[in-house]
């Protein structure tokens, strides 16, 4: 018998028209959509199905975007299966904005409450750095202490009047399967990507966004956070769920938004959490809502767990008849 982990996919997965079949098809998932709507006073929704496409990236957008689409998958699936997310999940987790799909999942955040701290976080992510003083590159086909010293490396420097200078670059995100992103000073990142190259590094490339997540530079951002989810009403989950930041699980209400400000500036430890999720005898990782990047990466990291994903009302159907 199968042992279920639910996963929520992070920024990246956005696409325009993601979750409009399950708008059109549930009550249930029109509902979330709605109160997504309400929380932000705006149609997000009419964005997500309809809207511009470098709109819906935009930081602001995406996060809070991404969330209502997993969200209204779990309650379609809840409605439709006749079940809680609990009675077939061992454990839940998500990546980066992820986490909070999996906290609402989980119960323990509401999803309005979710979607204006989704849209603060973008906000806040977005300014703590100006444009064009930060950036992100993937690093593919390196190991995580190869990584770690090519970031050492490059984030030196002799500055024209021959004083070291020390910029800040840092291991973002650990995906797993030799994928590894890195975060910091836009100068700095350019230095890792030649130097990588020269270390055997199988590609490096430089990502599209506009900011350097996941880093020390997004500290002014943490703060905004902190005092956001000082006020938040968050309860324990129902569901543990493992977090980012210590790729454990949790299930204390109390550490939940010191675990979420941290996340702010850490490291996604996505493939330390999916051995985690094997190591406590998870078999089967289902991904619920948009795109299938979680799905890709799992198998890369424990070949031998079932991936699946679901975000369409073809992909619930199939996944009902088989939980």
């Amino acid at each position: 018998m199968s042992v279920h982990a639910f996963v929520f996919p992070g920024q990246g997965s956005q696409s325009v028209g993601m979750g409009q079949g399950l708008y059109e098809a549930f009550p249930a998932a029109r509902e979330v959509f709605q109160e997504v709507d309400d929380a932000l006073d705006e149609h997000l929704s009419k964005l997500i199905f309809t809207g511009d496409t470098s709109e819906l990236t935009r930081t602001e957008n995406a996060q809070p975007a991404l969330m209502a689409v997993s969200l209204a998958t779990v309650r379609v699936l809840e409605t439709e299966g006749g079940f809680a997310l609990s009675d077939k999940a061992t454990v839940v987790a998500g990546h980066s904005l992820g986490e909070y799909s999996a906290l609402a999942a989980s119960g323990a955040l509401g999803i309005a409450q979710t979607a204006r701290l989704l849209r603060l976080r973008g906000l806040a992510m977005q300014e703590a750095v100006p444009a064009g003083e930060g950036g992100m590159a993937a690093l593919l086909g390196v190991e995580t202490d190869l990584a770690q010293e090519i970031c050492r490396e490059a984030a030196r420097f002799e500055s024209e009047g021959g004083d070291v200078v020390h910029e800040t670059l840092e291991l973002a995100n650990d995906n797993g399967g030799g994928q590894i992103v890195i975060s910091g000073r836009l100068a700095a990142v350019e230095r890792a990507i030649v130097l990588a190259k020269t270390k055997g590094v199988k590609r490096a490339v430089l990502l599209p966004v506009s900011a350097p997540f996941h880093s020390s530079l997004m500290q002014p951002a943490a703060e905004r956070m902190a005092e956001a989810l000082e006020r938040a009403e968050i309860k324990v989950p129902a569901i543990p769920v493992i977090t980012n930041v210590t790729a454990g699980k949790n299930t204390d209400a109390t550490r939940i938004a010191d675990l979420l400000v941290q996340q702010v500036t850490g490291s996604v430890r996505w493939r330390e959490s999916v051995l985690a999720m094997a190591a406590m005898g998870v078999t089967s990782q289902i991904e619920l809502g948009a795109g299938k990047v979680l799905t890709g990466l799992v198998r890369r990291i424990v070949p031998d767990m079932t991936a699946r994903n679901a975000g369409t009302p073809e992909e619930i159907e199939a996944l009902l008849r088989d939980l």
